[in-house]
């Protein structure tokens, strides 16, 4: 089961968090029909916004993060709210590229230079954006920058996801018939550690000195680590306490009735002509990939609420 946990540490002078995320990440590859490139960079932005997420304290809370690059990837999209739940997709899910030369999957090279969004709706007028350019296109380090620069919270942000066959295009290709088997999710989780205004100048060179020497979050996962192992490795020396345990999951929220007030918000006008037309239409959740048909007459119903408006 994926799960988050919230821990501070030295006195309260470092927040953390650790998530273990295989079973949303998988959920998501299997929706999208993800290549594995693209199945890493959704997977890390998943991991960060359900952490991201679970930071936010009101019930209807709502988090947003978006990256838009000039890589072949195009951008990505997830949202979170404030129990975890999270969604998201790759505008193009099928990008495939060649490993990096230490046999990496190259999701810096799909997602290139560009622009890390994050938005954040708290029932306020006006939802809280906070932008900085991406970094490397690595999500964990663009992340950390976008912390530093917006928010003025010194971070370090470590994501990953760990496939079962790091296939390359041809091998996919050759495989197409069964898109599904290939790149299915081995490992997925990640962390956050934040440190308070109030933290000393000691605990900062000791913990980055530890961040330092860290491996890969699914090299801990695929030694069978869990988050709290992850944190007590990384804070253990600091005193770690863990204070709640999150359950986590990609969900999408979408139904009929969402997509009948999509429609009507679109205006009388591009209602009329969808009518004029004469044929039902089909709206795609870009979420889940479901689709949900919407008749002529049910349109006209559609139109006449919005005329009422």
């Amino acid at each position: 089961m994926d799960y988050i946990v919230r821990a501070v540490a030295a006195d309260q002078q470092i927040r953390a968090f650790a998530a273990t995320t295989k079973d949303m990440v998988e959920t998501a590859r299997r929706y999208h029909g993800t290549s594995p490139v693209a199945t890493a960079a959704l997977g890390r932005l998943l991991t960060a916004g359900a952490m991201m997420g679970a930071m936010m304290k009101g019930e209807k809370d709502l988090l947003t993060l978006q990256i838009r690059g000039d890589g072949p990837i195009g951008g990505l999209t997830v949202t979170a709210d404030s129990a975890a739940n999270v969604k998201g997709y790759v505008n193009n899910p099928g990008v495939y590229l060649p490993a990096t030369e230490k046999g990496k999957l190259d999701v810096g090279g799909a997602v290139g230079r560009g622009i890390l969004s994050v938005i954040r709706d708290l029932g306020m007028k006006e939802p809280y954006v906070g932008q900085s350019n991406l970094q490397t296109g690595e999500i964990g380090d663009d992340l950390t920058y976008y912390f530093a620069m917006s928010e003025q919270v010194p971070s370090s942000v470590g994501l990953g996801v760990l496939l079962e066959k790091n296939r390359g295009a041809q091998d996919a290709a050759e495989d197409s018939q069964n898109p599904a088997e290939v790149g299915q999710v081995r490992q997925a989780g990640g962390f956050i550690i934040q440190l308070m205004p109030y933290t000393s100048d000691e605990i900062i060179d000791r913990l980055e000195q530890k961040i330092s020497e860290i491996r890969p979050v699914t090299a801990m996962l695929d030694d069978g680590m869990s988050p709290e192992a992850i944190l007590e490795e990384l804070l253990g020396e600091f005193g770690l306490e863990i204070t709640e345990t999150i359950p986590t999951r990609y969900h999408c929220d979408c139904s009929r009735e969402r997509i009948e007030r999509a429609l009507i918000s679109l205006g009388k006008k591009e209602l009329e002509e969808m009518i004029a037309d004469g044929e039902p239409i089909e709206v795609n959740c870009q979420f889940c990939d479901k689709t949900y048909r919407v008749s002529v007459e049910e349109l006209r119903q559609l139109f006449n609420l919005a005329r009422r408006k």
